[in-house]
């Protein structure tokens, strides 16, 4: 029984989609993780800024708590 070239090629279409699905998945995955990683560093710029600024409140309006040494 011969097949041909296009028995074996659909043979590996089922591995060929896995490791399609595989790849996009990752790529999300590490698009959404650089995404993130960028707005925690602009959330810590913006909430040093203020800092150095001599703000006492954080961003988003809660109130930073002071130590006070005994």
């Amino acid at each position: 029984m011969d097949g041909g070239f296009w028995f074996e090629a659909g043979a590996l279409l089922p591995s060929i989609g896995v490791g399609l699905l595989f790849w996009f998945a990752m790529r999300a995955i590490l698009r959404a993780d650089r995404r993130e990683r960028e707005a925690e560093r602009d959330a810590e710029k913006e909430f040093r800024a203020a800092r150095r600024d001599g703000e006492s409140s954080t961003p988003g309006g809660a109130t930073a708590i002071n130590h006070v040494e005994d």
